[in-house]
């Protein structure tokens, strides 16, 4: 086994840190051509609402999932694509335009590379760095809603994207956490954005789509429509949340609200009968209660209507509450609660499902949960920069590249 074949992705999320080690091999058939060889996931320390608090829990968190990682490939780790999450990261629309550089008039690669450098040199907040930069369409001249302008003729070329921006300070206490265990940065990506590469299909990024990440910390939204992204936000609030606020409701520990959560926990209270109940003794021998699980519904409802009246928000602000063909698709360890997908189609008047990953083969099992969505979707697309794959915004991480490049020159030159 090559080990330049071999590709990984690290998800550093705010209760787990996830890692997925992945072989590209050749298909002749149709088949996907990633095999997934190694998954580990250890719980995350140093990390809340998905910023890093202490390098040191970090690193050590980091370090854990990676070891595992290596034992069951047998491959030491020495390159991977990082996640980015937090309610640090934002979007904003830019445009760029250029005279098309061809005496013929013809646009060219290099005039679509200079147009998106032109989206990219907006001005950007005090201590944000570009994350992506990510194409949503192009003019030639007159001509509007071109998805591809290269070979067209034209004076003028103009780009409408959307660039998504972190703040400096988190991307370089998170590219220092995972270089201090002893890993090269390939890229960084937002995390929704890498779960779409694993979740969503293409048709029904063309159609019209919402992906929903909902991690311990926050919860992602990232809309597509004709194939492109048209709206990013990242909510601090997750299904972490949901476990506290039954903590407090029953008066008891966290862990314990947590395995209440997931044994009991459904998010329809008027489908529990009233005498309910749950015996917390059954999950840990010093709590002799009994609880109603009626209560515990109504606390996991009631904190979902929140998340979601959020998530309708900013489906409004763009115009695209209930109006999305395919639907609104969750993904990430917090939205397995029972009753989270009828009572999604009942708020957001539209479909609704669990998405999962796919594209891949593996023989582990445990994999193809919604919440290792993000880390197979690191490696996926890794896989599409391995495979000389366009996606929107690759080539365009300068200002990350600048950051990771320079880490990396130091932590090495501290190696003895």
């Amino acid at each position: 086994m090559a080990r330049d074949q071999i590709i990984t992705g690290i998800d550093i999320g705010s209760s787990s840190i996830r890692v997925v080690s992945g072989q590209v091999k050749s298909t002749r058939g149709d088949g996907p051509a990633l095999h997934i060889i190694g998954a580990a996931e250890t719980p995350a320390e140093g990390i809340s609402k998905g910023a890093i608090i202490s390098i040191e829990d970090a690193v050590s968190s980091i370090s854990a999932a990676l070891e595992r990682c290596e034992r069951m490939t047998g491959v030491p780790i020495e390159q991977a694509l990082v996640s980015v999450n937090g309610a640090h990261v934002v979007a904003q629309e830019s445009q760029g335009v250029v005279a098309v550089s061809k005496a013929n008039g013809e646009v060219g690669e290099d005039d679509v590379e200079r147009a998106v450098e032109a989206a990219q040199s907006v001005a950007t907040p005090q201590n944000y760095e570009i994350l992506h930069v990510i194409p949503r369409s192009f003019s030639v001249d007159d001509q509007h809603g071109i998805k591809d302008p290269v070979g067209m003729t034209g004076i003028k070329l103009e780009v409408n994207a959307q660039i998504i921006l972190g703040m400096t300070s988190q991307i370089k206490n998170v590219t220092k956490s995972v270089y201090r265990t002893g890993v090269d940065i390939d890229d960084l990506v937002v995390e929704v954005l890498a779960a779409s590469e694993a979740v969503l299909t293409k048709r029904q990024k063309e159609l019209g789509v919402a992906l929903v990440n909902m991690g311990g910390a926050t919860t992602s939204l990232m809309v597509f429509e004709e194939g492109d992204v048209i709206h990013t936000k990242i909510l601090p609030v997750g299904a972490g949340h949901i476990t506290n606020d039954i903590a407090i409701g029953l008066r008891t520990s966290v862990d314990v609200a947590e395995e209440v959560k997931r044994q009991y926990g459904t998010a329809l209270s008027e489908e529990v009968n009233k005498r309910d109940e749950i015996d917390l003794a059954t999950i840990d021998e010093n709590e002799a209660v009994r609880v109603s699980k009626k209560e515990v519904a109504e606390i996991i409802e009631a904190r979902l209507e929140e998340i979601f009246s959020m998530l309708k928000k900013e489906l409004q602000s763009i115009d695209r509450d209930g109006k999305l063909p395919a639907g609104i698709i969750f993904t990430g360890g917090g939205c397995k609660l029972t009753g989270l997908i009828d009572m999604a189609k009942s708020q957001f008047r539209m479909s609704a499902a669990i998405g999962s990953p796919q594209h891949f083969q593996t023989p582990i099992d445990k994999i193809e949960d919604p919440s290792f969505s993000t880390a197979i979707g690191l490696v996926l697309w890794a896989q599409g920069l391995h495979e000389g794959v366009r996606r929107p915004g690759l080539g365009n991480f300068s200002s990350v590249s600048e950051v990771t490049g320079k880490m990396g020159k130091w932590f090495k030159s501290l190696i003895p």
